[in-house]
């Protein structure tokens, strides 16, 4: 069974950093993307970064582009994400997500296996 489990979410200062972290089990996933999605209350989800497969090529919406750094560590079958200069707009359930194939995808639906979430909330 694909189990994805995301840790590192908070409470923090505006300005200040959180590191996320997702770590898959039941296969694999290091010819595989990785991304982080975060979804705020009323909101549809939203890609925020991802990884590509093996190599590890890193895209980011251009909201945290500058901030934010998404790694993958294939030895551990983990991913994180690094988030700086955090902003109170960056308040939401971050999700690890993965799919089946190694070109990052901006779609939730093109992602086969979902973490549950972890809160990050960002006070001003």
């Amino acid at each position: 069974q694909v189990q994805l489990v995301e840790s590192g979410g908070g409470l923090v200062q505006a300005g200040g950093s959180l590191r996320l972290s997702c770590a898959a089990s039941g296969r694999a996933f290091s010819r595989d993307a990785m991304g982080w999605f975060r979804q705020a209350p009323g909101k549809e989800r939203e890609f925020v970064a991802g990884i590509t497969g093996s190599a590890g090529s890193t895209y980011y919406a251009d909201s945290v582009k500058g901030r934010f750094t998404c790694s993958r560590d294939n030895a551990k079958n983990t991913v994180h994400l690094q988030m700086n200069s955090l902003k109170p707009d960056d308040t939401a359930v971050y999700y690890c997500a993965a799919r089946s194939g190694m070109v990052i995808a901006t779609s939730p639906r093109a992602y086969d296996y979902w973490g549950q979430g972890t809160q990050v909330t960002v006070s001003s």
